[in-house]
């Protein structure tokens, strides 16, 4: 079933760019970058789980080792999920909070000054453009399914 609408495809979008959008390969490919810095992430937890919990303790989090393990069986397994198209729902939305509470928590440039206030705030800004791409994924994803 046609992601795109027919009229979105035939007045507003060029043919090609449509079936290129409009495309499995091409959704996949998507959904695999904008999952690929929870899965290095959850990546670096599992294969240097001392650094992990140095992060936790870093951001005052404890016991580290399980907010080590809560935090790569997050980014791991909701990423799989959300590559997989499968309960994409329910994987955005977990990326998405896990986001905003790193985000939260390791971004707070209001108590930053000078020029790492501008680095700080433009990742937090960024990180928030990440989970509208989480509800993005989620809207192509319900579309995506069969009607009725």
């Amino acid at each position: 079933m046609p992601l795109l609408d027919e009229y979105a495809t035939s007045r507003e979008t060029p043919g090609p760019i449509a079936r290129l959008l409009d495309n499995g390969v091409t959704l996949l490919i998507a959904r695999i970058w904008l999952t690929l810095p929870f899965l290095a992430g959850g990546l670096m937890k599992l294969i240097d789980w001392r650094s992990g919990e140095a992060e936790m303790l870093h951001f005052g989090l404890h016991p580290a080792w399980l907010f080590n393990l809560a935090s790569l069986v997050t980014q791991l397994g909701a990423s799989l999920l959300l590559i997989l198209n499968r309960r994409v729902w329910l994987a955005a939305g977990a990326l998405g909070v896990f986001t905003v509470i790193a985000t939260l928590l390791a971004h707070r440039f209001w108590e930053v000054t000078g020029p790492e206030r501008i680095g700080e705030q433009n990742s937090f800004l960024e990180h928030w453009s990440i989970c509208a791409g989480f509800v993005l994924v989620t809207v192509v994803a319900l579309r995506g399914r069969p009607r009725g």
